[in-house]
Formats: C-alpha cells, structure tokens, sequence
C-alpha cells in the first residue's frame, strides 16, 4: 500500500453492510457527513458487523466488506421525509467475511485484548497499515496492487 491513503474501520451491522456493497456507498456512525470528511479518494474502508441485523441481537463479529474511497464527492440521501444521510462511493471489492475472533490479539488498535470490543463503540476510526494489512490479507488473500 502507499504512504498517502489511510485505512478506516466502520462500524454497521451486516445487513446494512451488504446494502451498501450492492449499491456501492459507505455511510458511517447513522448517515452523519463528519466521518465522511475524514476520507479521502484512494482511502480504503473496512466494515466491522458486531450484528447481523441492526435492533437484534444475534451476534456477527465479523469484518463484512472491503472497499477503497472512488472520489471527493460525499452526498445527501433522503431516507424519509424527516431523515436525510450523507454516503460516499466505494468500490468494493469481492472479500471473504471474517470472524475478528483469531485477529484480537495480533490487531493493534485492541490495546486491552479482554476488553476488545470497545474501539468499535466510536463507529469510526483510523487503523494503522499494520492492521490493514492483516484483515486485508485474511479478507482478500490474493490481492495484490
């Protein structure tokens, strides 16, 4: 990878995730633009499911999608006539869901691997290329750029 991008983790539920995959959008922490305008074009973009589906409870703790930033452009979504979310373009690529379980202890952004679900109740944040590399080597294996 290069120097410029940076790696980002967002946090959905995976139902939400694949909706996303299929229309090719990201949208973080419920539609605000603020964790938009941390991306750039050429960022890469990891989604983290603690859910199947948003509201229940059945477990996922898998990284769900795997996609890099296509533009600058962040735009307005009107869900209802009272909600309106902002989303950006991802190309997302074909990846293998994978559980995070047997990553946690090699995952840098876990410093307290008891407690390593905590970092995810931000909905955002930068990774290092460290632990990029890592989940992109177990979500896509072959990948190369």
């Amino acid at each position: 990878m290069g120097q410029k991008e940076k790696y980002w983790i967002i946090v959905a539920s995976k139902d939400h995730v694949k909706k996303g995959i299929t229309d090719g959008f990201a949208q973080a922490c419920h539609g605000k633009i603020a964790p938009l305008k941390r991306m750039k074009k050429g960022d890469f973009v990891i989604y983290y499911s603690s859910k199947q589906t948003m509201g229940k409870p059945d477990k996922c703790q898998e990284f769900t999608a795997i996609g890099k930033v296509k533009n600058e452009a962040i735009y307005p979504f009107q869900m209802s006539a009272d909600f309106c979310l902002f989303r950006r373009d991802v190309e997302f690529f074909d990846h293998q869901d994978v559980s995070i379980i047997p990553l946690i202890n090699e995952l840098e952004f876990i410093p307290n691997k008891q407690r390593w679900g905590y970092p995810f109740r931000f909905g955002f944040f930068e990774i290092n290329p460290h632990d990029f590399e890592l989940i992109l080597s177990q979500m896509l294996p072959t990948y190369h750029e």
